[in-house]
């Protein structure tokens, strides 16, 4: 023990010595591939996030700090079973409180490695989110999972079929009264129809007989939901909420014949920016497994210079607030 002590108090005196005098002891400038890390020697090593006067600025707590865009392969389950593995980001962050230097952030990654084998799903990041706390000896944390999640789509007539990407991304958030609470985040790219431009085009037709095509642009819709305690909902049952919502999902393979009928299909479902917000709340607001929602609407328009937006959410108290205002990340 002794020993161990010696080796700290060196290394710490070193450490200060390099920092406060500027002065750099004689050393091999040269990597030892043969060194081996006894248990004792890693005892030694100093751990900066433990000394309170080295602390710079304010010693004040940090409400979150972590780690953001790590990436690993997680395995999924589909809603018939398949499992498939896609890769993921991650994004971890904890409390800080006053008089510490700073967190071990490596525990963070560590935390989730040792899931890494198991199917993923909102219950097991939430018991990922305990390893994590317990790691990191925090008060509050939250944790979330970013991927892509394909899902095959068959063509309106043709009988064609291909793979639609979704980003998705899981969250779940821990406070210092032990209350978790779950989230997905979930996009859903469509077609918006003008109804204004398509009343105009109809009247430039009928009353001076000019060919006029109404406008219509690629739309994203950023759907946010909050789980009740011990609810869950897959990715293909938020793809089916949207869909119902909105209609005019984007297609992936089409003919002639798909593309007629997705020009039909914009027509039965003409809408505004305000219809499509109000349309997928409409559709959320049936689920009782929802606690709360949020929906975030981006036209990029093809008339302005400029998109069309709107943000409504369930108005549940101290829930979504309907602030969302990174339109710049629903472009398509």
């Amino acid at each position: 023990m002794n020993t161990i002590k010696n080796h700290k108090r060196i290394a710490k005196q070193m450490y200060f010595h390099r920092t406060t005098e500027g002065v750099e002891p004689k050393m091999k400038k040269e990597y030892d591939s043969d060194f081996v890390v006894t248990p004792e020697y890693r005892e030694s090593l100093p751990d900066m996030t433990e000394t309170v006067d080295a602390i710079q600025g304010a010693n004040v707590p940090i409400q979150q700090v972590g780690v953001s865009n790590f990436k690993l392969p997680l395995k999924f389950a589909t809603e018939n079973g398949d499992i498939m593995t896609l890769e993921a980001s991650v994004t971890g962050t904890v409390s800080l409180e006053a008089n510490l230097k700073g967190i071990n952030m490596s525990r963070i990654v560590r935390s989730f490695y040792a899931f890494k084998e198991e199917v993923f799903t909102l219950d097991l990041l939430e018991e990922i989110l305990g390893a994590y706390i317990r790691d990191v000896q925090a008060l509050n944390a939250r944790v979330k999972v970013s991927f892509s999640y394909p899902m095959l789509q068959e063509s309106l007539r043709s009988g064609l079929s291909g793979y639609q990407f979704y980003k998705v991304s899981y969250e779940a958030r821990t406070t210092a009264q032990g209350i978790v609470r779950k989230f997905i985040e979930f996009d859903f790219v469509y077609s918006s129809a003008c109804p204004c431009s398509a009343e105009l085009s109809e009247h430039a037709r009928d009353v001076r007989g000019v060919y006029a095509i109404p406008h219509s642009q690629r739309s994203r819709a950023r759907v946010s939901v909050e789980l009740t305690e011990g609810a869950t909902l897959t990715v293909e049952e938020m793809q089916r909420h949207c869909l119902n919502a909105l209609k005019t999902e984007t297609q992936v393979m089409v003919k002639r014949e798909d593309e007629q009928a997705f020009a039909e299909m914009n027509g039965a479902y003409i809408k505004f920016v305000e219809d499509a917000a109000r349309l997928v709340f409409e559709q959320l607001n049936t689920d009782k497994r929802i606690k709360d929602f949020q929906v975030a609407c981006s036209h990029l328009e093809s008339l302005h210079s400029h998109d069309a937006v709107s943000v409504i959410c369930k108005g549940v108290p101290g829930g979504y607030a309907a602030d969302f205002m990174d339109f710049s990340s629903l472009i398509c």
